[in-house]
């Protein structure tokens, strides 16, 4: 009788951690929703902007813009480590920062000295438990971010790249392919690298004429800090609406096997609880014999 009570108080226990986790994949599938569609908004904009960049980008004006200027041989470059403040989301932050290891030792290996910027609080933990050395650890970004956020991350960062003191910025982030698909990226935000240019354009057939006012140099450089901070904030979006994903599928997996857990232990429970009737009536029969 002691075995069926163990397994009884198993199956409380795995019922209620059941619970758990599938109240934690439907709160996760809710914010899931809401970052999603953050991330489907951003996505035009972004493509936009870079659309409009690379129209007018031009050679000679690229000489005259410290955010498109091209360093040889980086010496010092800055990345940017994106993670969330929570667990219980799979392998999502051990990805992001394995990401971010691999990326800093190639930076390192090409000679660049590296500034790590760390956001959340997984991220934090890794990295001082590999004792690298934090220019600054972010955990006030929450999973609704905004370009505020995303400009307090990069505006000193591009700066100090306008004034030569930096070679590069890199971003770490979570592309939000779908629920199912997260997988980690690097970005590089400085130096700008518009997706496309005017004879590129030019050669697929579509270009539509423009009327400048003011002048395309003055539009350039009111666009490139913009394009840059936009660029930082999709990442931020993206690795927020996959963080939900990744979230909900871990507790979704969470809760499937704490029910086939629970229906292994309830067949034994039933076997457990059939032999000890068995034997109960056996041992009565045998009473009622040995009296007669």
């Amino acid at each position: 009788m002691a075995k069926a009570r163990d397994i009884k108080r198993r199956i409380r226990s795995i019922d209620k951690t059941r619970q758990i986790t599938r109240t934690m994949e439907m709160v996760a599938t809710s914010k899931l929703k809401r970052a999603s569609d953050r991330v489907h908004a951003a996505r035009p904009y972004a493509e936009r902007l870079a659309e409009v960049i690379g129209r007018l980008m031009d050679p000679q004006l690229r000489e005259r813009y410290p955010l498109l200027r091209q360093p040889e041989q980086p010496r010092r470059v800055a990345v940017i480590a994106l993670s969330s403040n929570r667990g219980l989301a799979g392998a999502f932050n051990v990805n992001l920062a394995r990401e971010a290891r691999q990326l800093i030792a190639r930076l390192r290996e090409q000679g660049s000295e590296v500034e790590l910027h760390v956001v959340g609080k997984k991220n934090i933990s890794f990295f001082r438990f590999q004792r690298e050395e934090l220019a600054a650890a972010r955990t006030d970004i929450t999973d609704q971010p905004s370009s505020e956020d995303a400009g307090s991350l990069v505006d000193q960062l591009r700066e100090r790249f306008e004034a030569g003191s930096l070679d590069g910025v890199y971003v770490v982030y979570a592309q939000f392919r779908s629920a199912m698909s997260t997988p980690p990226a690097t970005m590089q935000v400085l130096p700008v690298k518009p997706p496309a240019t005017n004879a590129e354009q030019e050669g697929s057939g579509y270009n539509p004429l423009y009327i400048l006012s003011p002048s395309a140099d003055r539009i350039l450089g009111s666009l490139l800090p913009l394009y840059v901070t936009n660029s930082v904030y999709r990442a931020l979006v993206e690795t927020a609406a996959a963080e939900q994903g990744a979230r909900r599928t871990a507790m979704k997996n969470a809760t499937d096997n704490a029910g086939d857990i629970l229906d292994d232990l309830r067949r034994k429970y039933n076997r457990e609880r059939q032999s000890q009737i068995t034997q109960e009536i056996a041992e009565i029969v045998g009473g009622a014999a040995a009296l007669e």
